[in-house]
């Protein structure tokens, strides 16, 4: 299965709004603050470059206003096009002026992530990480250690993305394991992801197990992760998918509107 994956920044999205639909237009403005609408208007428009090339669509702002990215009742973007559901899957994540978008042309459980490597203290690591990963944290050195927090911290959201439960579950659930630990910029190395099930955070349980009611149950994902640019990215999916392929993108049209009035 393959997954593609874009990544823009703020310094790629117009200055002008025209590109949105009605209905994110009428969301974005209702955000009051500026680095919200910001992150917002920057994981839209990566999501749609993406999808244009994807869905073969011309570049054009009369084109972006047809595609809507919706927001489910768990917070997982969902695609629709002229109103109705697209037959894709997208997860998104933005960190620190730049978005990814990861797209498949399926129905799947995916989520990706991006993440800064940062100093993490050893209290963050007791607190959300599993007894395993701790470990394997002990283990790393010094200079390794803070890439080696953000992969497994990353790998932890993609997964909770994966699942449509975000951080409403325990991260302790969902253990991360790099299958190798090059760090190497060029390429992307397999990931392994094992969810335990069921745990809200807090230690609160989803549901109960006898009527499986919003209990998830054991989950394995495998996915993709690589570090460059001191950003680690991650994308994880069931069933399995291939390397993620980078998208190239065309010029986006800006004057396509005046052409054609």
């Amino acid at each position: 299965m393959n997954v593609y994956w874009l990544e823009q920044t703020e310094a790629d999205v117009p200055k002008e709004n025209d590109w949105l639909s009605v209905g994110e237009a009428v969301r974005l403005n209702a955000m009051l603050f500026a680095k919200r609408r910001a992150d917002w208007r920057l994981g839209r428009w990566t999501a749609k470059r993406a999808l244009s090339v994807i869905l073969d669509l011309p570049a054009l702002p009369q084109v972006f206003k047809r595609i809507e990215i919706r927001a489910a009742a768990s917070g997982a973007p969902e695609v629709f096009f002229d109103s109705q559901p697209a037959a894709v899957t997208i997860s998104l994540s933005h960190r620190a002026g730049i978005a990814a978008c990861a797209v498949a042309i399926s129905s799947l459980k995916m989520g990706c992530d991006l993440e800064m490597i940062e100093p993490r203290s050893d209290a963050f690591v007791a607190d959300y990480f599993t007894l395993e990963e701790q470990e394997l944290v002990a283990h790393a050195s010094a200079t390794e250690r803070d890439r080696l927090l953000a992969l497994l911290w990353s790998g932890k959201e993609s997964a909770l993305k994966a699942l449509r439960e975000g951080l409403r579950l325990d991260t302790r659930s969902v253990i991360v394991i790099p299958c190798g630990l090059s760090f190497d910029p060029n390429r992307w190395s397999q990931l392994r992801v094992r969810y335990t099930g069921g745990r809200r955070a807090g230690g609160r349980d989803t549901g109960d197990r006898s009527t499986g009611d919003h209990y998830l149950g054991d989950q394995i994902f495998h996915g993709w992760w690589q570090h460059a640019d001191n950003i680690v990215r991650t994308v994880v999916a069931a069933p399995p998918p291939h390397s993620p392929v980078r998208l190239r993108i065309p010029d986006y049209d800006l004057d396509a509107d005046s052409r054609c009035a």
